[in-house]
């Protein structure tokens, strides 16, 4: 069996990929999605820019055939060539496995190898911003691979990350011994009769072919991982005390909890509650919640505000902002939308001369990531402190004010599943703040306008589901807050 970067990259973000991989069943893996997709695009126009900077041989041999390419990119290594890009190494592991390199570039160094007075270096290309040891584990595993073609171990190697300048110098002393080590769980875990225990953690999941496989088993389960706040941390914690269903842990003692690592402080009460409310599948108000006189309420007139952005193009393109004037009984959505990049700095002062319009409103969003972009914005575009201030002033996270006092039946707290939860709906079922970037793109790319009509009902969407989520957290806390009165008199 063949074993590549690829099978401990992914092993590295789930243990339980690899199995499936080699395996499951392909006919229940998910299709490929939009996001995806544009994460693989954007990993292609990301490799073909940075090649742009050298100039490199590439070894020619017939698709898939490993030995031919590893015979042609050894004799570009013996010409000693200074640049090889897509570079095929095979290297005996055991008796069972080769493993394959296919290192983004090989890049010739001074040194003494089986070549002669010149060895080879690996760097590898990645989309991430950040040197991520996932990343760092595959660059030793170019390395080893290497080593053992050339006869010579490099003391580094490098990868060459999204938007930075210069590569980061990857410490092979430190990383080969570490992959190593994933290397042997990983041929253990594909050795094993049965499949690594599933762990639902939605930022890794969410693109994996095998989620909505993996996500019918722990539902079915009521795996402890569905659970907002467990961690694999605190999930190893909880086995560990045998505590490994929903009612147990709805049953622990908070004594059993407080000296566990992870559940800390404020931690193990809140999260004792989140089951409870699993388990009954009612909200339930969380020990200590904010006081009522910090907990919002209504206003004569409210806003509430949500954006849509291009993170590659560093551009917030839709501020949306709907109007609620619970006096007059009427309701207005302002889409500001820029359908060029350059039209960013026009839509932010649309917005800033509307929420002036209502100096006393509370702005409504969910999470933070409103309040940060309107200080950038802000910075950005040279807005005097005096007109934007009074604005940040009147933010109001409803995330925040909610999960700091009441505990949902819910699996997570993103604001589709509470607003759902609540009953609320949005008119395009698939639609999402990710696929909104995919859209943006392909309408720059077609001038597509159905596609800008979509992300429209979307933003729109989201507001209107903050202005439910806020309206239904207003409720609940009153009448918690009622019935304790009456109960204490």
């Amino acid at each position: 069996m063949l074993i590549n970067a690829e099978h401990l990259l992914q092993y590295q973000r789930c243990k339980r990929r690899p199995f499936l991989d080699t395996h499951g069943d392909r006919s229940q893996r998910d299709p490929i999605n939009e996001l995806l997709l544009k994460v693989q695009q954007d990993k292609i126009a990301h490799h073909l820019s940075v090649l742009t900077q050298f100039t490199y041989h590439q070894p020619d041999y017939p698709p898939r055939n490993w030995q031919a390419g590893a015979a042609a990119t050894l004799e570009l290594m013996q010409q000693g060539v200074e640049y090889i890009h897509k570079g095929v190494l095979l290297t005996t592991y055991s008796e069972e496995y080769t493993l394959l390199s296919r290192p983004d570039i090989l890049m010739k160094q001074p040194g003494t190898s089986n070549f002669g007075d010149w060895m080879y270096v690996p760097v590898n290309i990645e989309l991430g911003k950040r040197p991520k040891q996932e990343y760092q584990v595959v660059v030793a595993f170019h390395a080893q691979t290497l080593t053992m073609v050339q006869g010579v171990t490099p003391e580094t190697a490098w990868l060459i990350l999204r938007n930075k300048d210069q590569g980061y110098t990857v410490d092979l002393c430190r990383w080969i011994p570490q992959m190593q080590q994933i290397l042997e769980e990983f041929t253990q875990v594909i050795e094993s009769p049965q499949a690594p225990e599933i762990f639902i953690s939605r930022q890794k999941c969410n693109l994996c072919h095998w989620y909505s496989h993996c996500y019918a088993i722990a539902h079915s389960q009521q795996h402890l991982s569905l659970l907002p706040g467990i961690t694999p941390v605190r999930y190893n914690q909880l086995q560990a005390i045998s505590v490994t269903t929903l009612e147990s842990f709805a049953n622990t003692s908070l004594s059993t909890l407080e000296n566990l690592p992870g559940f800390e402080g404020r931690i193990a009460p809140k999260l004792v509650v989140q089951a409870q409310s699993a388990l009954e599948k009612r909200p339930f108000i969380l020990p200590d919640p904010l006081p009522t006189e910090y907990l919002t309420f209504t206003a004569p007139i409210e806003l509430y505000f949500d954006i849509e952005a291009q993170p590659d193009l560093n551009l917030h393109y839709l501020l949306g902002v709907l109007v609620v004037d619970r006096q007059a009984n009427t309701e207005q959505f302002y889409s500001f939308l820029a359908e060029k990049p350059a039209d960013e700095k026009l839509i932010w002062q649309q917005f800033l001369d509307l929420v002036w319009q209502y100096p006393k409103a509370p702005i409504y969003h969910f999470c933070v990531y409103e309040f940060d972009t309107v200080k950038q914005m802000a910075k950005l575009y040279g807005t005097p402190n005096s007109s934007v201030n009074p604005v940040l002033n009147r933010f109001v996270d409803v995330y925040e004010q909610l999960t700091q006092s009441v505990a949902l039946p819910v699996e997570s707290y993103a604001l589709k599943a509470i607003a759902r939860w609540i009953g609320f709906e949005w008119r395009d079922q698939e639609a999402s703040g990710a696929k909104c970037i995919y859209w943006y793109d392909q309408w720059l790319e077609t001038g597509d306008r159905t596609l800008l009509e979509i992300i429209q009902r979307y933003n729109e969407d989201d507001c209107r589901a903050t202005r439910r989520v806020k309206d239904w957290l207003v409720k609940f806390v009153q009448e918690a807050w009622m019935e304790t009165e009456v109960a204490t008199k």
